[in-house]
């Protein structure tokens, strides 16, 4: 009887294994560079009282992007009972002239959602005004409301949605997150 080795048979199939495996990945599964993230150093929101008066501005900004110096947030003091027009603007500040992120979110509004979350939950109600080309919210204009005197956070977050847009928080990455202390008086 004649013995045969499958050895060397056996040392050829687990060095081709690797080989069977990443030449079956799906390509789909990586972002085509349309679809990257937008660097965003400066976060601006602006609000105006209903029928005039002074805008109040408040602004996070990051210019050496995580992990340098900590980002600068500025605190949103607003009066009770009040009604404002928001405008947001997203800046990348890490060039010469900045580079204007909000043209390129209204550009691509079916691909982005803006997402408000006071807390607590009533401390205001912010509703998005502007639609994008699909009849769905965005974000970038806003109607702000507040009631009584408190404190708390405004978390502003701008979701990345390209294909998936619901008008819905998910499914999508994260642009931009940002939370302002806020003071309603």
């Amino acid at each position: 009887m004649k013995k045969t080795s499958f050895r060397p048979f056996l040392a050829a199939l687990l060095l081709a294994t690797p080989l069977l495996a990443t030449s079956c990945k799906n390509d789909d599964d990586n972002p085509t560079p349309d679809d990257e993230n937008e660097l965003i150093t400066t976060v601006r929101y602006t609000l105006t009282p209903a029928g005039g008066g002074t805008p109040l501005t408040v602004e996070y900004k990051d210019l050496d992007g995580a992990g340098g110096n900590a980002p600068t947030i500025g605190n949103l003091t607003l009066t009770a009972n009040t009604t404002y027009t928001g405008a947001l603007t997203f800046l990348d500040e890490s060039k010469n002239p900045a580079g204007d992120i909000t043209a390129e979110v209204n550009a691509e509004n079916d691909e982005h959602l803006i997402v408000y979350v006071p807390t607590p939950a009533n401390l205001v109600t912010v509703t998005r005004t502007d639609r994008d080309r699909n009849n769905l919210e965005v974000g970038l204009a806003t109607r702000l409301v507040t009631t009584t005197a408190a404190n708390g956070t405004l978390k502003i977050t701008l979701r990345h949605q390209p294909g998936t847009k619901t008008g819905q928080p998910e499914p999508g990455s994260t642009d931009a997150e940002v939370t302002f202390p806020v003071t309603v008086r």
